[in-house]
């Protein structure tokens, strides 16, 4: 009787490689630090092109067509690189003056939802805000 140690591979973790293919070309292409080769598994994208959908969606960077013309529009004015350390800082001072509106705070408790208390949607009134337009919503649970 063969018992099992728990020290071998775990065959059910390998993933297979993809078979090699011949490329179109024998030039080589520009080096794509990070990329993927056409061997790379790519379970993900596997399972998008089996029920028909685009499995380029998955790629960062990469806009689905449906939301080009809202890409387009947000970015008309052109885009910063650096947006989110700015926005970042910016977060960061802002709940500094709210840490400071409350000194009386001796917990040091972190003031993100205090500071952002104002712009909180309730969910359960939008819900019901939309119901009154006609809008179909799905059921929501219990408070």
């Amino acid at each position: 009787m063969v018992v099992d140690s728990g020290n071998g591979p775990d065959e059910f973790s390998v993933i297979p490689a993809l078979p090699l293919q011949a490329p179109e070309s024998l030039t080589l292409p520009a080096p794509t630090p990070g990329g993927t080769n056409l061997t790379d598994p790519d379970p993900l994208g596997d399972a998008i092109r089996a029920l028909r959908g685009n499995p380029a969606a998955t790629v960062a960077g990469g806009v689905p067509a449906r939301d080009a013309a809202l890409v387009g529009f947000v970015s008309r004015n052109g885009v910063d690189p650096s947006i989110r350390a700015t926005l970042a800082e910016e977060d960061a001072a802002f709940r500094d003056r709210a840490r400071l509106a409350r000194s009386f705070d001796i917990l040091g408790q972190d003031q993100y939802f205090p500071a952002y208390r104002r712009w909180a949607l309730d969910a359960y009134a939008e819900l019901e805000r939309f119901r009154a337009l006609g809008v179909e919503v799905p059921s929501a649970p219990p408070r």
